[in-house]
């Protein structure tokens, strides 16, 4: 089996198990950046591509972590042509054990948006302060259909709480997208991207 390939049992809706190659094909680490942006490596060879995000630390307290892409026809562009619509929900937890949710966050979520897509929202800044989780982009080569995602983000948020975040929707987009970028809604970040394509 090639280094950085390990196979994976991936489940369908129906709870049917197939084997899939999951490999990785890049990693990017931020260091007081203002975005990480993934240009190339994103083709027809995968029919899903997962970004796995680790130890994302804002510089700004209460921003958000977010993603946009840029279709075929945009390569090198601002990440602010593809519409977005999605969805956008979370649960809360804090330290002094108040709970809320799980709830419907309007504020997070786009209809035909061309801004970037949160993945978390006001996250907290401390330096033992971080969020990780994953991003699934689906067919995003694909030129007849819409690219779906969804993703999950785990959090410290700025009021002491633990979050958990689920975003999920669609690019209305049918031309192939071949970028993604990453970054704060303000400020710049630390932290680690990869990025693995599923056959």
């Amino acid at each position: 089996m090639p280094l950085g390939t390990h196979k994976a049992t991936l489940f369908g809706v129906a709870g049917v198990s197939t084997g899939g190659d999951v490999v990785l094909l890049s990693t990017q680490t931020a260091s007081d950046s203002s975005s990480l942006d993934f240009t190339s490596g994103i083709d027809s060879t995968y029919g899903e591509y997962i970004f796995k995000f680790y130890n994302i630390n804002p510089a700004t307290d209460g921003v958000t972590f977010q993603f946009q892409v840029n279709a075929s026809d945009d390569v090198g562009g601002d990440f602010d042509e593809s519409y977005i619509t999605s969805t956008y929900f979370k649960v809360e937890h804090g330290e002094d054990n108040t709970v809320q949710g799980p709830g419907y966050d309007a504020s997070n979520d786009q209809a035909q948006g061309t801004a970037y897509q949160y993945l978390t929202a006001g996250m907290g800044n401390g330096s033992d302060e971080s969020g990780a989780g994953e991003l699934h982009l689906f067919n995003p080569s694909s030129t007849t259909y819409v690219k779906h995602f969804y993703s999950t983000a785990q959090y410290y948020h700025l009021s002491n709480y633990s979050i958990n975040a689920f975003a999920a929707g669609y690019i209305n987009q049918t031309l192939a997208l071949s970028e993604i970028s990453f970054k704060m809604s303000s400020g710049n970040f630390d932290g680690t991207i990869k990025m693995w394509g599923v056959k």
